[in-house]
């Protein structure tokens, strides 16, 4: 596979590399990449193919999509980039200490139409562009009506500046029944979700990637390796706990609040894995999510210049049949209620009484 293998995201005309330039570490002083590195990184992944490069109006404050901006305005490429950002985070809230002990404006957060239009304003002004080619909700705020979220994106899509737009970080019905809302409104509707998946995360198998199939959406994977966790940099103290000096992990991360058992099994199967195929223990957990049913495009969010070769250097990995066993067995998803009878075998004897049955 290469960045030039594209593909539409979702049941749409927007085409995509499966390997997207995620933007979170440029303009980052603390843990991201200087602005010259950033430039090469930009510079080698155009260059290399790719066309799909994802940012949020929170990153670095605004900074990252200033430098996306300025990069492709250097290059005068704005028309072949599928430019990717979006809304919903107050500012700030995404630095290594946010400050949340005073109250601020709460409508300069949310999916409301107030926040929304607004955000895409000031996105608009910092990419230095006329319009957005995928607009994404960054996060479900669980209070704003998903009606007022549809209707003011359509409204974006007749206004010309957004193209498209996606929904991250929600429940998978919410997806869901925005597509079904938009169909019946005839509006502009969702074309994908964004959300995080690896080997260690398996949730989405469950309701997210089906149910995105099933209503048209593509969908876009954040954190493929976990947080840095699949790279192997991570230690286990010799207590089953995290040797996290950085706190990427440990410190305000609600979506790896603990680092359990099973998570130190899968890291012992990769890096085992890793060392039979000569390949990284990075390069192999972001080959599988890339090659997993189901996933459009996956974010690669290097800091270095040799982690993003790395990353799309992984497009070329075939596993055998024995290392993919391994790692599939090793991060296989607990079964809980209601799935525990949804297997072929028990639906099979259970309600068809013995007979095999399949779907066409």
């Amino acid at each position: 596979m290469e960045l030039t293998d594209y593909r539409t995201l979702g049941k749409s005309g927007l085409i995509v590399s499966p390997l997207a330039l995620g933007t979170m570490t440029f303009g980052n002083k603390q843990w991201g990449s200087t602005d010259e590195v950033s430039k090469q990184m930009f510079d080698h992944y155009v260059d290399a193919g790719g066309n799909f490069v994802d940012t949020a109006d929170v990153y670095s404050n605004g900074e990252s999509e200033r430098l996306i901006g300025k990069f492709i305005e250097d290059r005068k490429i704005r028309d072949s980039i599928v430019l990717s950002t979006k809304y919903s985070f107050h500012q700030g809230v995404l630095d290594s200490k946010p400050s949340l002990s005073k109250a601020a404006n709460p409508n300069s957060g949310g999916n409301g139409r107030k926040n929304l239009y607004r955000s895409v304003d000031n996105s608009l002004k910092n990419l230095g562009t006329d319009y957005i080619d995928m607009y994404w909700m960054h996060v479900w705020d669980m209070v704003t009506p998903l009606e007022e979220v549809l209707q003011s994106m359509d409204n974006l899509v007749k206004a010309g500046k957004i193209r498209y737009y996606g929904f991250s970080d929600m429940p998978a019905w919410y997806a869901a029944k925005g597509a079904a809302l938009a169909k019946a409104y005839h509006t502009a509707p969702p074309i994908a979700q964004q959300m995080h998946y690896a080997l260690t995360e398996r949730t989405l198998e469950q309701e997210h990637i089906p149910s995105a199939i099933d209503s048209g959406q593509g969908t876009v994977i954040w954190s493929p390796l976990a947080y840095g966790f699949l790279t192997g940099k991570y230690e286990n103290d010799g207590n089953g706990n995290l040797d996290d000096a950085d706190g990427r992990l440990n410190k305000f991360n609600p979506m790896f609040p603990e680092v359990t058992e099973k998570h130190w099994h899968i890291l012992d199967v990769l890096r085992s894995v890793s060392k039979d195929s000569g390949h990284s223990m990075a390069q192999l957990a972001l080959a599988w999510v890339t090659q997993q049913k189901g996933i459009t495009s996956t974010l690669i969010g290097a800091s270095k210049l040799n982690q993003l070769r790395a990353n799309i250097d992984s497009l070329q990995i075939e596993f055998s049949n024995e290392h993919l066993k391994k790692l599939n067995d090793a991060s296989r998803l607990s079964m809980v209620n209601p799935y525990l009878i949804f297997k072929p075998e028990v639906i099979d004897n259970a309600v068809f009484g013995g007979n095999s049955v399949k779907s066409l």
